[in-house]
This record gives C-alpha cells, sequence and structure tokens, in this order.
C-alpha cells in the first residue's frame, strides 16, 4: 500500500451513514497476476483467455458482454446484476474491507467514484495506455474519472441535462417554451392557474438533481486535494438556484408526485406533469415507460439565468477495474471494448444509452436521428449541444454517497415543509462536515 492510499484511506466513506474502519484491508486482495500492460498484452491476454467478473445494472452489458465472448471466444464474461447505485457499492465496500470478493470489472456512477479512488480500490488505467484516450471522451466525463494521479475508470455514459416537454399541453395552454428560469416560473403559474391539477414539474427532493442543478447555476461547493475538503452550500451557484425554486415551492407550483413511482409514470404520460428537467438518458425511459403520450414530448436546453446556455450532468456512469482483479489484462481488454471500441460502444447506444465518445457525439447518423416519439425532432442535436455546454469545473465530495444519503433528513425537510431551502443545505452541509471530520478529513465550509 503507497503512503498516499494508508493516510486517505482513513477517509473513505461508508455508505448509508455506517462508517468502516480504516484497515490495510481496504489495499489487500489484489491481483498476482500481470498489473499492467500495451495493446499488445492485451491482446495476447484475450487470445490466451481466461474468465472475469463484471457488475453492472446496466441492461447493454450484457449484449457488449456477448459481442466480446463471440470476437474473443477463449474468454468469459460473468455479468452480474449486483443492484443498482447504492446496493452495489455497498457489496463493493464490503469486499473492499475483507480484501476478497470484488470483480475484476465494477459499474460505479461519476458522483460514487471518489470514494473508491481514494481508498484505493481502484487500479490506475493509465498502467493499460488508455491515457491516450482523453480525447476521445467529453471534457465533464473525462474529468469525473481522472486526478492528477492517475486514470481510475472509463466513461460509459453520460447525462447532459436538458428539458423534456409536453408540447400538447403547452399548445392547449399557450405556453412558450422557456429560455430562463424567470419564464419558466411564469409558465408554471400560468399552467397550475389555468388547471390547477397539472404542473409544470414535479420535485420531491433529490440529492443528486439538487447537486446538478447547483451545478447549472455556476456552483462549486465541494472542493478537495487529497484529504483536505471544503463545503460551500451557500456559493452564489447555490444560492441563485434557491432564489428560484424556493419560489416554486413555497408557492405550490411543484407537484407532489414522487419521481419513479407508477403515478409519476401516469401524470407524465396524461400531462399532468408538463416538464421534465433530465439527464440525456432519459428518451429510453420515456419510450418504454410512457407511451400514453407518444408523439407529444420534445426536447429544449434547459432554461438559464442570465440568457446563456449552460447545463450540468445527471446521472451517467463509467466503468473501473478493481485493483483485487486477477486478471487485470483481461479486464482492461473487457472495458476497451466496452467503453471505447466503436463497435461496443455502438451496442449500447442502439440500446438506448447516451454516449460519452465525441466520435458518436459528432457523427451525422447519431445527429440526424428523427425520434418518431418526439415527434420526428431530431433530439440528439439538442441532447449533444447540451452535453457541449455542460460547465467546466465541478467536483464531488471523496464521500458524495454518505452525503447524498442524508438527503432526505436535511434538504428534504424544507421540501416536505414547504420552507427556504437554503437552510435545508445549510443543514446538510453541517452534518456532511462532521461526517467528514470524524472520518479523518480536514474539512473547512465557508
Amino acid at each position: 500500500m503507497s503512503s498516499r492510499q494508508s493516510r486517505l484511506l482513513r477517509g473513505a466513506a461508508a455508505l448509508a451513514g455506517v462508517a468502516l474502519a480504516a484497515s490495510l484491508a481496504a489495499c489487500s486482495g489484489t491481483s498476482d497476476g500481470a498489473e499492467s500492460g500495451d495493446a499488445d498484452d492485451i491482446a495476447a491476454a484475450l487470445e490466451a483467455g481466461g474468465e472475469i467478473t463484471v457488475w453492472t445494472w446496466g441492461t447493454p452489458v450484457q449484449k457488449v458482454a456477448d459481442a466480446f465472448e463471440e470476437k474473443y471466444p477463449n474468454v468469459t464474461v460473468d455479468v452480474v446484476n449486483a443492484g443498482t447505485g447504492n446496493d452495489e457499492y455497498t457489496k463493493l465496500q464490503n469486499a473492499i474491507k475483507a480484501g476478497s470478493g470484488a470483480p475484476d470489472v465494477v459499474q460505479i456512477e461519476y458522483y460514487a467514484l471518489p470514494q473508491f479512488i481514494l481508498s484505493g480500490a481502484l487500479a490506475d488505467l493509465s498502467d493499460f495506455g488508455f491515457d491516450a484516450y482523453e480525447d476521445a471522451y467529453t471534457a465533464s466525463t473525462w474529468n469525473s474519472v481522472t486526478t492528477d494521479d492517475g486514470i481510475w475508470a472509463l466513461p460509459q455514459d453520460s447525462g447532459p441535462m436538458v428539458m423534456y416537454y409536453n408540447q400538447a399541453v403547452f399548445d392547449q395552454f399557450g405556453l412558450d417554451v422557456p429560455t430562463t428560469w424567470d419564464e419558466y416560473i411564469a409558465a408554471a403559474e400560468k399552467l397550475h392557474a389555468a388547471d390547477p391539477s397539472k404542473y409544470l414539474l414535479n420535485d420531491g427532493g433529490d440529492a443528486g438533481f439538487t447537486t446538478s442543478m447547483i451545478w447549472q447555476a455556476g456552483g462549486h461547493p465541494y472542493s478537495s486535494n487529497g484529504d483536505t475538503v471544503t463545503i460551500d452550500l451557500q456559493d452564489q451557484g447555490a444560492q441563485k438556484w434557491t432564489a428560484v425554486w424556493n419560489q416554486l415551492l413555497q408557492n405550490d407550483l411543484i407537484s407532489p408526485i414522487s419521481g419513479w413511482s407508477d403515478e409519476w409514470y401516469q401524470a407524465l404520460g396524461d400531462g399532468t406533469i408538463a416538464t421534465l428537467l433530465s439527464g440525456a438518458w432519459m428518451p429510453a425511459n420515456f419510450e418504454s415507460g410512457i407511451q400514453a403520450s407518444a408523439g407529444d414530448w420534445r426536447v429544449a436546453p434547459l432554461p438559464t439565468y442570465d440568457g446563456t446556455a449552460a447545463s450540468a450532468e445527471n446521472g451517467g456512469s463509467s466503468n473501473a477495474i478493481t485493483e483485487q482483479s486477477s486478471n487485470k489484462l483481461l479486464a482492461a481488454g473487457f472495458l476497451e471494448y466496452m467503453n471505447h471500441d466503436p463497435e461496443g460502444v455502438k451496442i449500447q447506444i442502439d440500446a438506448g444509452s447516451f454516449p460519452s465518445t465525441t466520435a458518436d457525439l459528432e457523427s451525422d447518423e447519431f445527429l440526424d436521428y428523427a425520434s418518431d416519439y418526439f415527434g420526428g425532432q431530431q433530439i440528439n442535436k439538442v441532447l449533444v449541444q447540451a452535453s457541449e455546454d455542460v460547465l467546466p469545473g465541478w467536483e464531488y465530495l471523496p464521500f458524495q454517497v454518505y452525503a447524498n444519503s442524508i438527503f432526505p433528513d436535511t434538504v428534504g425537510q424544507s421540501y416536505a415543509s414547504k420552507g427556504d431551502l437554503n437552510d435545508g443545505l445549510v443543514e446538510w452541509q453541517e452534518q456532511t462536515a462532521a461526517y467528514g471530520t470524524e472520518q479523518g478529513f480536514t474539512v473547512t465550509t465557508d
């Protein structure tokens, strides 16, 4: 274990608020096989064959694995659905602590990646020459998988934010597509006044959505340098966002329907909820789960504060190789095929993933695609522009998984009481900072 890993292991964040003791176990279980290699070494390993295990919750991965096994018949890829998000992270953290049981390749959302980097759980992909791939990915996703010390994953997909809106509802109530947040508030007021059963949006309080909206407002509430962390959830961007959202929340302009519930799908289908602010991965969910309003929906850029285009990432995942892997070269071969090879990336795009690879985002085939669901609109042109408008410089905490887990008890309470969201952000900051200090970080708050 390196001295850096030993020092930062004290700050390895626990999941769901349960702290994991710093121990040598977090750095044990590394492979006895080859730790690194160039393209020739990877090719030789693929020819020799073997077996790797991949943890994921994304359905396209099995299709990628099937194609990969056909191309490399001596390799077996065991794809395991380890649960979504926190369920998988809990299992992975337990395997890290135990020193065994981790997969060779693991899917990790961008917000959760810093936790596993700092615990020394992931292999540095620059050891396989993947540092040459920077220009192949969007700046925001590449920034999410790299630190000054290395490359810890390859971007799998991305989620630049846009506004999905129901054109039929907009036409019925004479709403213009808002381009600024002031216009968005005005449209929310007009719609709900005309029909109190209808809302422009729903938002019951979600940590990932909140951080993305602060990001889009130009906020930088988190920064870290090793085990030194700064948290400022009252920075200019946070206050710009709450100035808008407090008006919506406190004036009963936000639907109380919970996201991803059956009622939510129904409300999007029958026009009860008229817009959705979400990532570029959402169209596949519209097509599979909201058939009642097929043809009515359109895509537009997020409204902005001053008319200057600005977006943020919401969701999206990367894939990493664990230090416990005893087949790192095989794992590197699969990772490269899935997230970098045009063949593997296309399989995921065809299954509804929104790519992070610039070649695909710039291709005429991708840009010119006309979606029947979205009324024949060439939606990818809007989504790709959003990826180019993502504001740079965003950071997540090295214990963001924990921070997100306490969101319902902090900012969530402001949502529930329809109070001042700033009060919730302050409480979220205080509890998050206290946890970081307990884990051995030096935390400052502004």
